[in-house]
């Protein structure tokens, strides 16, 4: 096959905060978690593996925020997944009875039925209730590439002023994907496409390649990048950044202009947990103790109406597969204009949070999967590249420019403002304090063991859990704003107590273990990733004894 006009480089970041709460049989907020799992990852791992059981060459970049992975590895949690998957399954089983004789909404429930028998067909007897050795197996099979975030999705450029943080930040990030996947990461996806200067620097000590940035941080870039994103940028540190391309990416998740707004796609607020008061419903909704989604949606966009009508599956799909094959002749039309007008061989980047594809937007797998192969099959002007593919030696012949970029985020106006804003900065004196203590106790205490050891850990823990950008991001769009305060205060209180028992020499073992217990991510974590000047993720005390292998109580 002979070289095409572009390349096109599909990422999709997948990424929830760490919510468990052991000490509730429900909570409201797990849902997230298992929303997620029914109506995103679970059906894009069936939508992978048919690719690769068909043959299909394609390549697509997934990162994997650490916190989603170890919520995806805690057995809690997965079991408990199991059980909202017997809930709905008997919430369906429950409506198919209620509509029996209505022949518009009985096969959309028939639909969900199917759905839901084949998701945990996959989850408990395919998969075996753990998907990361399936995501391994279809990164070494070379049709996706894998990579991290920052170990708890902070926004680092608000946390910049301490450079050991965002080091610690990364460093945790690279560390769990080498446990996992074998191997030292090639790149990372930078947390809301947060990117200040000095960031790439860190990127590129810790061994890492490549990121991504939104497109105005490339272009902006110094000097300004001649072919702007269409090809990726060389950092003065070396590190490589590709910027996402405008139009590859609004054409998708655009609420106006874009695929998921067509009147024949399934409406995401419709839902009969908020449309629905019959008994089993109610009964349902019951452990949450107010009206949330459960997943089972009966109508279509329509328009801009509130008499919507009812979802046709047969026209979602087709119209699905139209809007990927739209979609793939746009990219080829663009790779064919830059290559004539340029000279060059475009690397078009189109990023998207993952859970747009099959949660916001319930036909997004099959538009993916339509769209990996019409490019199979056409294979002429655009075809689908990762990163380490891109840049390997020659492959492709890859070219790069050499430019700065500028600071940035995929936020709302594209800068800092929807992680400080003044419904969200209150939260920062707090959490940057916490930040500098916890680096100024891991400087002061580089051999501890026993109990403080643990204590320290856990502190070191805590901070993490409240630099999650989500807390900030909750407040500022007042969506579940109670539960991000509450969750940050926590996160905060329990680090002052840690951090006072630690300098005063009195820790009360059963407090600490219910603070592990509760707040379990990241069970290898070493506290001393947050010295100042500590260069790697583990093994930078060389003086220390060896501290022996722990395990949560």
């Amino acid at each position: 096959m002979g070289r095409p006009d572009g390349y096109l480089c599909v990422v999709l970041h997948a990424h929830l905060p760490f919510v468990k709460h052991p000490e509730h049989p429900f909570f409201l907020e797990e849902n997230w978690l298992y929303e997620a799992m029914t109506e995103c990852y679970l059906p894009l791992l069936d939508v992978f593996s048919r690719l690769v059981n068909d043959g299909i060459d394609f390549k697509i970049v997934l990162s994997l925020s650490p916190s989603l992975v170890e919520m995806l590895i805690d057995p809690l949690l997965m079991d408990r997944y199991v059980t909202h998957l017997l809930r709905l399954q008997a919430l369906a089983e429950a409506e198919k009875r209620r509509h029996r004789r209505d022949i518009r909404i009985e096969p959309i429930v028939r639909m969900y039925e199917e759905r839901l028998n084949r998701v945990r067909e996959l989850f408990e007897d395919v998969y075996g209730k753990n998907l990361m050795p399936v995501f391994r197996q279809l990164q070494d099979q070379g049709n996706i590439l894998i990579v991290p975030s920052a170990a708890t999705h902070a926004y680092l450029p608000l946390l910049a002023t301490y450079p050991a943080a965002v080091r610690a930040q990364l460093s945790i990030g690279a560390e769990q994907y080498r446990r996992h996947f074998g191997s030292v990461p090639q790149g990372l996806w930078l947390p809301e496409c947060g990117f200040a200067p000095g960031i790439d620097g860190q990127l590129r000590n810790l061994g890492l390649r490549f990121f991504f940035l939104e497109s105005h941080g490339v272009v902006r870039g110094d000097p300004t990048p001649r072919y702007g994103t269409f090809l990726p940028v060389v950092c003065r540190s070396g590190a490589i950044a590709f910027g996402r391309d405008t139009d590859a990416s609004r054409q998708v998740w655009s609420a106006h202009g874009g695929y998921p707004g067509d009147g024949d796609y399934r409406d995401f607020y419709r839902d009969i947990g908020f449309d629905s008061d019959d008994a089993h419903v109610r009964e349902f909704l019951q452990p949450y103790g107010t009206r949330t989604f459960t997943g089972l949606k009966y109508f279509r966009v329509t328009g801009r109406t509130d008499k919507k009508e009812p979802y046709v599956a047969a026209r979602a799909v087709r119209k699905a597969d139209e809007h990927a094959v739209h979609y793939l002749m746009s990219r080829e039309h663009q790779a064919r204009d830059v290559a004539a007008r340029y000279g060059i061989r475009p690397v078009i980047t189109a990023s998207f949070d993952a859970e747009l594809f099959g949660h916001w937007w319930f036909e997004g797998p099959r538009w993916l999967e339509t769209l990996l192969r019409e490019a199979h099959r056409r294979g002429r002007a655009v075809r689908t590249v990762t990163p380490a593919e891109y840049l390997r030696a020659g492959a492709g012949a890859a070219i790069v420019q050499a430019s700065q970029p500028s600071e940035s985020s995929w936020g709302e106006k594209g800068y800092h403002d929807v992680w400080l804003n003044d419904r969200n900065d209150t939260l920062y004196r707090h959490l940057l304090r916490a930040t500098g203590q916890m680096i100024d106790l891991a400087n002061r205490h580089p051999c501890a063991q026993g109990l403080k050891r643990r204590a320290l850990d856990q502190a070191a823990r805590e901070v993490l859990l409240a630099q999650h950008s989500d807390w900030a991001f909750m407040m500022k769009n007042a969506t579940h704003d109670a539960y991000a305060r509450m969750r940050f205060a926590t996160h905060i209180g329990r680090f002052s107590q840690l951090s006072a028992v630690v300098e005063s020499g009195r820790i009360q073992e059963k407090a600490l273990s219910d603070m592990e217990r509760s707040d379990s991510i990241f069970p290898e974590i070493d506290y001393r990733v947050f010295r100042s000047g500590a260069a790697e993720p583990e093994g930078f005390a060389p003086r220390c004894p060896k501290l022996q292998e722990r395990s949560l109580s």
